[in-house]
């Protein structure tokens, strides 16, 4: 078996070939103009032949004057050979609904505890404390000083992504 630093040389070549791959313009095919696969196609046609797939997320956005662009990717046979439980604290901290919306006011602008606490539904300063511990330590959260809270700019896409994930 491959020593960790081997793996994570290799990780790290696949990611940077994938993003490598990345258009340098916008698509000629933008959301809207009826072609409802135009980001997927744009990855088909970035695999080698015969690749067993990858799996990419991207997104773009504009909350509260600040720009987040971001892409990520891994190829399917890494994610499947990856251990899943390592993601299990990032998705505990997710798994509350005080938590989500927690990340949900912060994201919106409100960034200090102060702010936060007067929210009746996120519960007492010690339980809104404890929800933003467990946030914190999972990464979804840092601590922007004198009691401020931010989303770390590479964490917002992630973030949406996984919210898009759960619409049914």
């Amino acid at each position: 078996m491959a020593s960790l630093e081997e793996r994570v040389a290799a990780l790290e070549a696949q990611v940077a070939e994938l993003v490598g791959r990345a258009p340098t313009s916008a698509p000629s095919n933008p959301p809207g103009d009826g072609d409802t696969f135009w980001a997927l196609d744009g990855l088909r046609q970035r695999l080698p032949e015969g690749h067993p797939g990858a799996v990419l997320y991207t997104g773009t956005v504009d909350l509260d004057g600040e720009r987040y662009d971001w892409q990520y990717g891994l190829p399917v046979d890494t994610v499947l050979a990856g251990d899943w439980s390592e993601s299990a604290a990032a998705l505990t901290a997710l798994a509350h609904p005080v938590r989500l919306r927690l990340l949900r006011e912060i994201l919106g602008g409100r960034r200090g505890t102060a702010e936060l606490a007067g929210i009746e539904e996120l519960g007492t300063t010690g339980q809104l404390h404890h929800h933003l511990r467990q946030l914190t330590a999972a990464g979804w959260l840092r601590s922007a000083g004198r009691g401020r809270y931010a989303v770390p700019a590479e964490r917002v896409v992630p973030l949406l992504t996984i919210l898009t994930a759960t619409h049914r």
